[in-house]
């Protein structure tokens, strides 16, 4: 394995990282890559490309360690030529493509085309053939296959090819934080909603994959259970994807006379300052999990095919649950009230 060990520290004055072909979950594990990097190269400038699905986060300088955010909207061919000689003109040093669950040509072919003199990344994950690799300097070969590591974990294989790491403890200290905007839209939000001494839970029923999804009517049940043991306030949050199943929720819980209110159609940015705010934010394996994970909120993940060790909520106040089988719904209601009880109870000491 290559790497950039003796690559001298002070004369790496631009890196680019390319990330515009995961989702948001993907690129929101990819944090502890960002702030390794930046505290090997601490002079140096951190640029991230993104897509639309995946730059929300990034917006508006959110996030300490990233520079530039750069959104490549890959079906605007008529505007590639310029975009290459942008970035030519910024002269990286490193360019990294971090692959963890797939290969994507556009990545390699844009990091390429750069001019970075180091270009990172993978020549074969688990037995998988890049077949863009010709494009890359420094190549890394990982086998990670049953060694049960966290996404957040595996990227960082990435900055070890570039001579930097974080230690344990340093990678729970990644953390994102709203700005004094976005708190004062979470606090304005919460406040208008909360009564005194009553705590505020969240919950997330959707998910883009319907294997994902833990039953609506278990999200009813645990809601009520919930609100029936400590009195609380409700926010049901919702993508653009999730409204047939949120109206099921919503439905289910005008029945019960629950209080609740829905947020949806919201920056992202906006919706993770308010999860901050919560007690308690229940959601299936999907984007908003891990934008709760990444402002450290008190948040609770289901898992059902998708490995909770991989995937899961590793954030100080995060949780994962576990199906014993792939299906989601073999998780049940009194599991999650349980783990959400020790949980709120946690968060009242800290």
């Amino acid at each position: 394995m290559h790497t950039t060990k003796n690559f001298e520290t002070d004369k790496v004055k631009n890196i680019l990282v390319v990330r515009q072909h995961n989702q948001l979950g993907d690129m929101l594990c990819s944090n502890t890559l960002y702030a390794a990097l930046k505290k090997k190269y601490h002079g140096a400038r951190l640029t991230l490309i993104a897509s639309p699905v995946n730059c929300k986060m990034y917006e508006g300088g959110g996030f300490e360690y990233i520079d530039e955010l750069i959104v490549f909207e890959k079906n605007k061919y008529i505007t590639l030529p310029k975009f290459i000689a942008s970035l030519r003109r910024r002269k990286y040093d490193i360019s990294i493509v971090p692959s963890t669950v797939s290969f994507s040509k556009t990545s390699h072919y844009i990091s390429y085309l750069s001019g970075a003199k180091i270009r990172i990344g993978a020549s074969v994950i688990d037995g998988r053939i890049n077949q863009s690799a010709k494009y890359l300097t420094v190549k890394g070969r990982f086998d990670w296959k049953g060694k049960n590591l966290h996404q957040s974990e595996l990227i960082l294989d990435y900055a070890r090819l570039a001579g930097a790491d974080l230690s344990p403890s340093e990678r729970r200290k990644v953390v994102m934080k709203p700005d004094k905007e976005e708190m004062k839209f979470a606090r304005d939000y919460v406040s208008a909603i909360k009564q005194d001494g009553v705590p505020v839970f969240a919950f997330h029923p959707g998910a883009g994959k319907i294997r994902n999804r833990w039953a609506a009517e278990n999200f009813v049940e645990l809601i009520v259970r919930l609100h029936r043991n400590y009195g609380s306030m409700n926010i049901v949050t919702a993508g653009g994807m999730d409204i047939e199943v949120s109206e099921i929720v919503s439905e289910g819980l005008k029945k019960k006379k629950i209080p609740f209110t829905v947020l949806g159609r919201t920056h992202i940015r906006k919706v993770a300052a308010v999860l901050l705010l919560t007690d308690l934010y229940v959601s299936n394996d999907t984007g908003t999990m891990h934008v709760a994970a990444a402002v450290n909120a008190k948040v609770i993940g289901l898992f059902g095919p998708t490995p909770s060790f991989e995937w899961g909520p590793v954030n100080e106040s995060g949780r994962s649950i576990q199906s014993p089988s792939d299906d989601i719904n073999k998780i049940t209601v009194e599991e999650v009230f349980e783990e959400s009880v020790k949980l709120i109870e946690t968060g009242k000491h800290r």
